[in-house]
């Protein structure tokens, strides 16, 4: 018995530890971004020129810190609009989706593997069954909140907490940010285009006011995605 009791001291101690570690970790990240001039290397012409000076390796630099940049809190409207700005529209979308999944997923990981025994110990009986909730509909969970555009990184070191599956929490992200990204990559990509032509007569093109229009109603898919969902209740 005693052992057994020890054992559980032990397990809780070490749970505690790593949430400790995760919490240090969160807190770095943020104080990095915001104390240290990291931010100045993260402009279209600074990060541009850098990345042309890499040749074949610059969409892979730029997925590697999109990817660093999602751990790290940096903002990821910040990272996506660097990306439309430096690849354009559609390389743009493509390079930006892949570094947030990898982004994603490493935040997941991290969020799991410091704290989740910490947070499982902390879970009630109240709190338990949504747990087994998100558990059984992981998928589902991790789309719609995709989708109503909930806080990217936050959500992704949050789930980890959870007991949703790795690859539910893959699934749900890859799809339900694909239409937002798109839409974003889009418009910036869009605009970068006309300000690097110097062309303005084209602002009045039906591309810009294509690429606006989706920008705008980007910002009512939360709400419809919130219809749709009481309207199946």
């Amino acid at each position: 018995m005693e052992e057994v009791i020890q054992s559980t001291v032990n397990n809780r101690k070490k749970a505690l530890v790593k949430a400790l570690i995760l919490v240090a970790f969160i807190i770095g990240a943020i104080m990095l971004v915001r104390l240290t001039p990291v931010k100045q290397y993260l402009t279209p012409d600074a990060l541009g020129q850098y990345l042309d000076m890499t040749g074949f390796w610059g969409p892979i630099i730029f997925i590697l810190i999109y990817a660093v940049g999602i751990c790290l809190f940096l903002p990821g409207t910040l990272l996506t609009g660097l990306g439309a700005a430096i690849f354009g529209a559609y390389w743009g979308f493509i390079w930006v989706w892949i570094g947030a999944m990898i982004g994603a997923s490493a935040a997941f990981i991290i969020g799991r593997t410091l704290g989740r025994e910490f947070a499982a110990s902390l879970i009630g009986d109240k709190l338990k069954k949504y747990d087994d909730g998100i558990e059984r509909n992981g998928f589902a969970t991790v789309l719609y909140l995709r989708l109503v555009y909930f806080p990217f990184t936050p959500m992704n070191f949050g789930m980890g907490l959870t007991k949703v599956h790795f690859w539910d929490y893959v699934a749900g992200t890859g799809l339900g940010i694909i239409v937002g990204t798109f839409i974003f990559t889009f418009f910036v990509g869009t605009l970068k285009e006309v300000w690097a032509s110097g062309n303005w007569a084209e602002l009045l093109s039906v591309k810009v006011f294509f690429s606006i229009g989706m920008f705008i109603f980007s910002f009512f898919i939360p709400k419809i995605i919130k219809k749709i969902k009481k309207k199946d209740k």
